[in-house]
This record gives structure tokens, C-alpha cells and sequence, in this order.
């Protein structure tokens, strides 16, 4: 094996190394302090596995250090992120409790990022969650630290609830919407069912297929509680891929696939006998209008040929007369105006279609 080879082979071992180490000890820090234990029935996120961690950053080819940078190994910024929110100190209940309501109180911004700091490891471990849903786990602990930041603004200590159970929903919805958002350049899911169906769908089909049971459709809606139709449209999306209409065909790239896509806009014939059709509608509305008396004509603009028509009792006050018999008036005309079209354009539903 070439000396290079053996020299990254080390490089990479050595990284993995530090990286265990330094999760080991947060994890140590979570997992003796009552700070980030969520209250019971609380949807607590899974622990944060340092190997798995520490390999998904690590996966791609670290380039060699320089010598003007004057680093003796690859730099790893998980690593290093993770060494330095080790320096914030945790809270225990009581401080916990004493710093929000002070907060809630004063809004110092140094309780603020007391709240924060503290808890910077539980979001680490609710990012580690949606790993494999993003190719750079500190894209999703950046946006998990945004929503821990909102859940400090919007926390009221007076709840009887803990501030960890309280932030992880912020946190996790931060996420979640920067998957949502950033996972293709389309947005797949936009309703609640949508955004239900994209982070469970594969999950729940394989499940199903790990017990030896078609996921069908109907059986998906059913487990997740969506209706059929919503999952057969979701199954469509994620499985299309994204295509640039920049993207060039054949080899010289001269022609690019916007250049072969069809315009489904209207030819100049059609647009011109649309044009002629809007004129002679017109024409036979002003005309029309020009056959009705001064009471007839009224309604007739104010609810049939106005762009904001008045409401029937609107018109009945301006009248004397109830909103029914405007209404009454308003379908009599609708039936002239109909007949009025029709014996001055014998085959206008012929010209129309």
C-alpha cells in the first residue's frame, strides 16, 4: 500500500478516535444531569451515536492539511463543534427554573443565552434523528439551534412544563421545515397530510415490507391516517427526479431542453378569435343593457356587470324593494340576456366552442 494511503488510513482512524471521545463525554454530560431528561410522555429523541456520526461526516475525502495552515490533522467540524459546546455549563432544575422566569420577566439577553447554551447538546440529539434525511448533520443542528433560540422567546415558566420538553417541538419543526424545503428545489409537501406523509412514508413501507405485506396504498392511508389519494400523489412526487430546463441534449450542447418543450400558450389564431369573441360579448351587453328601463338597467350593472356587485339587499334598500325580489329580477334578466345573444348570434354556441 502506498505510503500516502497508509498516512490518510491513520489520519482517518485518528479523527474517528477524537470524535468518540469527545461524544462520549456529552453523552456522559446528558446522561447524568436531569437537565435534558424530557418529562415523562414527552417524545424524547433518540441518543446521538458518535461512530455513525463521525463516518457521515467523514465519508467524503478529506483533503491534506497544509503546512501554512499549520494543522497536524484533517479538520473535522463536528469534532470540533462538539468540543466546543462542551465548555457551556449545564443547568440543573432549580437554576433551570430561576434563569426563565428571570428571562420571562426581564428578557436580559445574558439569560437568554444561558437557556441556549445549556441546551445546545439536545439539539444535537434531536438533529441526529433526521441524519440520514441530509448529507451535513451541522446543517441541521444550525436550524435546530434557531428554533432552540424561538423556544426561549416564546416559553412561559409558568406552565409547569420544563424548558428542554418544551423547546424539543421547536426544534424538531425547524428542522423539519428546512428538510421540507431544501430536500429538492420543488416543494413536496406543503399541507399537514403532505408534511406527515413525506417523513413517514418510506418509513411505514418499509416496515410493511420487513413483515412481508404489500404497501399498498389504501393500507398506507389507513396506518397514517390520510386518505388514499393523498399517499398515491405523495408516492408520484418522491419517486420523479428534478430535471434543469438549461440542461443541454447531445453532445455538443447546443440545444438545451427548454428548445424542445412544447409552447402550450395560445397560437395567433386563438388569441386573435378570443379577442373577437370578448369584442362581440361586449357588444351584445351594451346593447342589451340599452333595452332595459332606468330600474331594470340599475340591477342590472350593480349585479350582473359590475367586477364588486352590491349584495341583493344592497340593491333592495336603494329600490324599496326586499333582497328576494331583486333576486327575482336578477334571474329574469339573466334569461333575456341569454335569449338577446341567441337572436343576434343564431350559432353563437357554435362560435364559442
Amino acid at each position: 500500500m502506498p505510503r500516502k494511503a497508509i498516512r490518510r488510513k491513520k489520519e482517518r482512524k485518528s479523527r474517528v478516535a477524537s470524535a468518540l471521545e469527545v461524544e462520549a463525554e456529552v453523552q456522559d454530560d446528558l446522561g447524568s444531569t436531569p437537565e435534558n431528561d424530557l418529562d415523562a410522555g414527552s417524545d424524547a429523541p433518540e441518543p446521538i451515536v458518535a461512530e455513525e456520526a463521525a463516518e457521515k461526516e467523514g465519508s467524503h475525502e478529506v483533503e491534506e492539511p497544509t503546512e501554512a495552515a499549520g494543522a497536524l490533522a484533517p479538520f473535522d467540524p463536528l469534532a470540533r463543534y462538539l468540543a466546543e459546546i462542551r465548555r457551556f455549563p449545564l443547568l440543573d432544575r432549580e437554576e433551570e427554573a430561576a434563569v426563565a422566569k428571570r428571562y420571562y420577566a426581564t428578557h436580559d439577553p445574558a439569560d437568554a443565552f444561558r437557556l441556549v447554551t445549556a441546551n445546545l447538546r439536545l439539539v444535537v440529539k434531536i438533529a441526529r434523528e433526521f441524519a440520514r434525511a441530509s448529507g451535513n448533520l451541522l446543517d441541521l443542528i444550525q436550524e435546530g439551534n434557531i428554533g432552540l433560540m424561538e423556544a426561549v422567546k416564546n416559553f412561559d415558566p409558568y406552565r409547569g412544563i420544563r424548558f428542554p420538553s418544551y423547546a424539543v417541538w421547536w426544534v424538531r419543526a425547524y428542522i423539519m421545515r428546512f428538510l421540507m424545503n431544501n430536500w429538492r428545489m420543488v416543494k413536496l409537501g406543503t399541507t399537514q397530510a403532505q408534511r406527515k406523509l413525506f417523513f413517514n412514508l418510506k418509513k411505514e413501507t418499509e416496515q410493511l415490507e420487513a413483515m412481508g405485506i404489500e404497501a399498498g396504498p389504501r393500507l398506507l392511508a389507513e396506518r397514517l391516517g390520510v386518505k388514499e389519494r393523498e399517499v398515491e400523489e405523495m408516492q408520484e412526487r418522491m419517486g420523479q427526479h428534478e430535471l434543469s430546463l438549461d440542461q443541454p441534449l447531445g453532445g455538443e450542447g447546443e440545444i438545451s431542453l427548454a428548445n424542445i418543450l412544447p409552447d402550450e400558450q395560445n397560437n395567433p389564431e386563438q388569441t386573435f378569435a378570443e379577442s373577437e369573441w370578448r369584442d362581440f360579448a361586449k357588444t351584445q351587453v351594451d346593447d342589451f343593457a340599452a333595452t332595459l328601463d332606468d330600474k331594470e338597467r340599475e340591477i342590472f350593472e350593480r349585479r350582473l356587470a359590475s367586477d364588486q356587485p352590491m349584495t341583493l339587499q344592497e340593491v333592495g334598500d336603494r329600490f324599496g324593494i326586499s333582497g328576494e325580489r331583486v333576486r327575482q329580477i336578477e334571474s329574469r334578466l339573466k334569461e333575456r340576456l341569454k335569449e338577446f345573444v341567441k337572436s343576434r348570434a343564431a350559432d353563437i354556441e357554435r362560435m364559442h366552442g
